[in-house]
Parts: C-alpha cells; structure tokens; sequence
C-alpha cells in the first residue's frame, strides 16, 4: 500500500520522515522552505500515523519497505533523506539498504543504538480518551493532562485528532498497533548496517538522544557522519529552533 504524503515544490527529490506520534503535517513550514530552495519535497506520513494506512505489521524493516514502495511509485531516485527520532532510524534502515536511492542523510536527534521504551505515560494519556464522551479538543487535552504535564508536548498530540463526523472526534494514529508495538521504536539498527554516503546528524543541545558516547556508534554505521549540536533546543529541534535548523540542513545539502 501506497504512504500519504503532501508534495511541495519542484527539483531534486527531498523526503522528510516524522517521529513517533508525529505526522507529515508537523514539518509543512519547513518543507515549504525547503521547496522554495529548490526541491521537490515530499512529506510523508509513515503507517499507522496521519492519513496513511493502518497494519498490525510495524518495524523499522517495514517502515523502510514502505519507503522503498514509496520511491518506485513516484520514481525518486538520488533523494535527499530526512528523519526526525523514528522517522530518523527509518531513514538509517532506509539508507543501509538502499544506498543507490540516497544521495544525503540527515537524521534529526536520534542515534542508531537501543533505546528502552519511555513512552508509557504518553500512550496510556491516549488510551483513557473516551471518545463517546468527549465532545471537544479542550476535553481532550484535560485528560491527557494527568497523564502528559508538559503543554509542549500535549499539543504535538492533540494534532493527531479530527473529526470523523459531526460532533465525533477520533485520532489519526493507530493507537493499538502502536501500543502493542511500541518496543519496536527504540530498536537499534542492525549491527552489520552501514552507509557510506554523505550524513549529517543534528541534535539539540537540551536533548539526551544523542550524548558523547553516541558520536562512536554513528561513525560506526555511518563513517562520514558529521554530528552538528543546534542550540535552544531539545529533542522537537526543527521546532523549537527551526531558523538553525534549516541553515544547517541547507548548509549540508
């Protein structure tokens, strides 16, 4: 099944892959930049999140399937790639197996090691919606509070509700896949997996996904990686410093 995705612009192909619980929609303003720079950009929601289809099936080795599936459709070749936290281990799964359809890596605050699972309160704020009670997003956000307390955050995941119907409310996300599956989020890219092309890592300087001990793991699946710290910023970087952000990317591409 063919990914969602939203098309900007026209020129060499730019695919950009969101995070967790996140959808293409979180990175319109960027790509919209990115386009008028001279590329065509592809925003592209990954399964089971925005308006793409839903499978029981979640891994980074179908995510990058998908991707591939995604590339043949549209004929995209020699693309630049970029992925935010899962969107960036899909496009380190991507870009070590089909190096041929990469020409730049850029993955945005995250690293290819192991990372527990560290999203319960999140899923489980989610899971104690009650859309047969609930009747506006206000109502929605109450209840994720005693669960999620950073505003920053609930508001990322109040952007996954729309409305199914007249006064019925509903999320993008297939939630229960993505609960039962979760562990698969923080998997490590394979230990042969390696890239050899072009690969910029940034990572925020508030953020704990990418520390010192990280920089060894990176040059060993991706020997060319530079690793670029954007400032004022956490792990949501291109949103919380986007100015930094896009002068880095456009620097390295």
């Amino acid at each position: 099944m063919l990914l969602h995705s939203t098309v900007l612009g026209e020129g060499k192909p730019f695919v950009i892959l969101h995070g967790f619980l996140g959808m293409s929609d979180n990175w319109k303003t960027l790509g919209m930049q990115f386009s008028e720079a001279g590329y065509e950009v592809h925003l592209v929601d990954q399964r089971n999140h925005g308006r793409s289809f839903h499978d029981d099936a979640f891994s980074y080795e179908v995510l990058a399937e998908d991707l591939k599936f995604y590339c043949e459709h549209y004929n995209l070749q020699d693309i630049v790639l970029l992925g935010h936290s899962m969107g960036g281990k899909t496009a380190m799964m991507f870009s070590t197996l089909y190096p041929e359809l990469v020409s730049k890596l850029i993955v945005a605050d995250i690293s290819p090691r192991f990372y527990p699972v560290h999203h319960d309160s999140i899923l489980n704020g989610l899971s104690a919606i009650k859309f047969d009670e609930v009747k506006s997003r206000g109502q929605v956000d109450k209840v994720l509070s005693d669960y999620v307390q950073d505003l920053g955050t609930r508001q990322f995941l109040l952007k996954n509700l729309y409305w199914v119907e007249k006064g019925q409310l509903g999320l993008r996300i297939n939630l229960e896949v993505l609960q039962n599956e979760v562990a698969e989020v923080g998997e490590a890219l394979p230990s042969h997996a390696t890239y050899s092309g072009d690969t910029l890592f940034l990572r925020g300087d508030r953020s704990e996904y990418i520390g010192v001990g990280d920089e060894r793991i990176i040059k060993t699946h991706f020997p060319k990686a530079n690793i670029v710290t954007i400032s004022n910023a956490g792990h949501w970087l291109h949103a919380e410093n986007p100015k930094d952000f896009y002068a880095e990317v456009m620097k390295f591409v």
